[in-house]
């Protein structure tokens, strides 16, 4: 099954593009940080019969272990994902495909981030390579057009919404390789949800947000059900059975699944259709990430 892990990273993708474009907009009425705390505490209840099943493995668990998953539910869990939440409300009715291709640098800053903590070197090439991903995202959001931010102008603001769920995320990344190393990706999936449930309780309930559960439909709790049997739980598991199986070089080539659904799910429901000038920029920013992921193979830092 470990040969065919870059497929499981990459159905786990194509899940969170399905999430992206046809399930979490119908959550638009509600608080952000609401729909965070309903979406991890349904799948932390769901994976609960993992902690009898491997409570040992949980509780020999080192300090430096719990810091790594705690910092990967505060930044993937929490944040990244009320970041990328907040980004695809804020462009709910315009081209959600815009948010999730600008989402997709984070490849880039999970090797900047390795780079600073595992003290990996970083070739002139990746910077070269970087500096064109980031051109590429301007063009999807900006086009030649200088980035003013006009009053109702939701792509812009949207767009800074994902760059920050990009770069918790890929903070995330690289705190779940070290998460993974002593426990399996069940272990790794059950702790992660868990502990995201505990920091958005504690957000809510700051918030004041904890009053609006009674503005749950049926028809929103029946969509977080089915999140949580999809691109939440599950696309979790596989993702980290993948993870805990490749490099994060090829996990991250496996992911442009996710900004590739959708684009195709924009067109085929929406008909919405990104301009020539950004598709201009879906190629650059797509080639920067194969090229900037290549430059971190184990082969090219021996080079």
């Amino acid at each position: 099954m470990k040969k065919y892990s870059s497929y499981f990273v990459r159905l786990a993708a194509i899940l969170w593009g399905v999430d992206g474009i046809v399930l979490r907009p119908f959550l638009y009425s509600l608080p952000v940080p609401l729909v965070v705390l309903i979406e991890s505490g349904i799948v932390a209840i769901l994976l609960s019969p993992l902690f009898f099943k491997f409570k040992d493995s949980i509780f020999n668990l080192k300090k430096t272990d719990w810091l790594a998953f705690l910092g990967v539910a505060l930044l993937g869990g929490a944040i990244g994902t009320m970041s990328i939440t907040k980004a695809l409300f804020y462009v709910n009715f315009v081209n959600l495909s815009i948010v999730i291709l600008i989402q997709k640098l984070q490849p880039v800053f999970a090797i900047i981030f390795a780079a600073v903590l595992l003290r990996e070197q970083l070739s002139k090439k990746f910077f070269i390579w970087a500096s064109a991903a980031i051109v590429g995202a301007y063009l999807i959001t900006f086009g030649t057009s200088l980035p003013v931010i006009e009053p109702g102008d939701k792509t812009a603001v949207a767009a800074l919404f994902a760059l920050l769920a990009a770069v918790s995320f890929a903070m995330s990344t690289v705190l779940s390789k070290k998460a993974l190393t002593n426990v399996n990706y069940e272990v790794g999936t059950y702790l992660r949800f868990v502990l995201t449930t505990i920091i958005m309780l504690m957000i809510v309930l700051i918030d004041g947000d904890i009053t609006k559960f009674t503005e749950v439909s049926l028809s929103q709790l029946g969509v977080f059900i089915l999140i949580a049997f999809t691109s939440g739980g599950l696309a979790i598991l596989l993702y980290y059975y993948g993870l805990k199986n490749i490099s994060a070089s090829v996990s991250t080539i496996a992911e442009l699944a996710f900004p590739l659904t959708a684009v195709i799910l924009e067109y085929f429901l929406r008909g919405n259709i990104l301009g020539p000038l950004q598709w201009v920029g879906v190629l650059v920013l797509i080639t920067s990430i194969f090229k900037v992921t290549k430059l971190n193979t184990p082969a090219a830092r021996t080079t």
